[in-house]
């Protein structure tokens, strides 16, 4: 079987890379980290405006349809660019409102979210104790594990925690706050599926993350000189630009093969997959840059300090190991 992306598929990356690409996103996610979010709300636009978060609603709720290989491939661009922001939240909130049977519900959040007019953040259990980027969020939605879910404008966010990433900024998420909008089990089965959907995105993101690390690494091992000759020409450097490259190769199958099947287990496999490898990827960026690797003017460090929290969002690798794998009863 063939993991590789249709042509249509394939120019919606392009469109997105290229939108992005024109963008300067280093710039708008360096005002992000400052608390400055313009620059990053209109760039979120014009990527709203390409379609971006279509692929996560019904095309009654102004969406093209639940499309998870296309939202797949959006968000590797968003990770390849370094994109800020809570854009798997904003996505998983759009699915977890289309699934929840209320269509008069996902109509008063969902065309916003589809067409950028509004960001949202989300946590729902098994996703972890914090909310990204609640500041920025219009919407911030919370599921108990008793099933209720509320909503929260996001100004009421409280303190934000500092995240190894400057451009994530983390709140406690209050279970006891908000409107309450259902409650239920069908809403922690909605929640389970949302939370599958951001998962698989957060793997794209790791995938796109890793692959930028090591595109910029490799241009720079052929730059930079030692004993008359440049870096990539050593062999131990070669060997471990290798291992990075192809442990985001065997990542990638999983990654495309999970959104066809939208498994939890594939899904799990591939966060741990595109999550260890873009890991592998920053620490390799470090070591072939040496020292200049750890300024925080290089645009690099924008990467490095993404790859291990997106590793740990939505699934750290042991919780990814667990479903895999689920431990044998005692």
């Amino acid at each position: 079987m063939r993991f590789l992306p249709t042509e249509e598929q394939s120019e919606f990356a392009r469109t997105l890379r290229g939108l992005l690409g024109a963008a300067q996103v280093p710039a708008a996610a360096r005002a992000w980290a400052a608390g400055d979010h313009a620059p990053g709300r209109a760039l979120w636009g014009r990527l709203a405006a390409a379609g971006l978060f279509a692929p996560a609603a019904e095309e009654a709720y102004e969406g093209a349809g639940l499309l998870p290989v296309e939202l797949a491939v959006a968000m590797a661009e968003v990770g390849r660019a370094g994109m800020p922001g809570p854009v798997v939240e904003t996505a998983a909130a759009a699915v977890l409102l289309g699934r929840l049977g209320d269509g008069a519900l996902a109509k008063r959040f969902v065309p916003a979210l589809v067409a950028g007019e509004a960001m949202a953040t989300l946590a729902v259990p098994g996703g972890g104790r914090y909310m990204l980027d609640a500041d920025a969020a219009a919407h911030r939605f919370t599921v108990t594990p008793a099933g209720e879910l509320r909503v929260t404008p996001g100004a009421a966010a409280g303190p934000a925690i500092r995240s190894t990433d400057p451009t994530r900024r983390l709140s406690l998420a209050r279970a006891d706050a908000g409107e309450l909008l259902a409650v239920g089990p069908h809403v922690l089965a909605a929640a389970r599926t949302a939370a599958d959907w951001a998962r698989l995105l957060t793997a794209a993101q790791c995938q796109g993350v890793g692959e930028t690390l090591l595109e910029r690494t490799v241009e720079y091992a052929k730059q930079r000189t030692q004993f008359g000759m440049p870096i990539g020409g050593f062999q131990a450097v070669k060997h471990r630009l290798a291992d990075t490259y192809l442990a985001l190769e065997f990542a990638r199958p999983l990654l495309w093969s999970a959104a066809l099947s939208l498994a939890p287990a594939e899904i799990a496999a591939a966060k741990l997959s595109s999550g260890e490898a873009a890991y592998a990827a920053a620490l390799t960026a470090l070591q072939v840059h040496g020292a200049v690797g750890y300024t925080e003017e290089l645009d690099l460090s924008l990467w490095l300090r993404k790859a291990r929290p997106l590793r740990n969002a939505w699934g750290t690798p042991a919780a990814c190991r667990a479903t895999v794998l689920p431990p044998a009863p005692a």
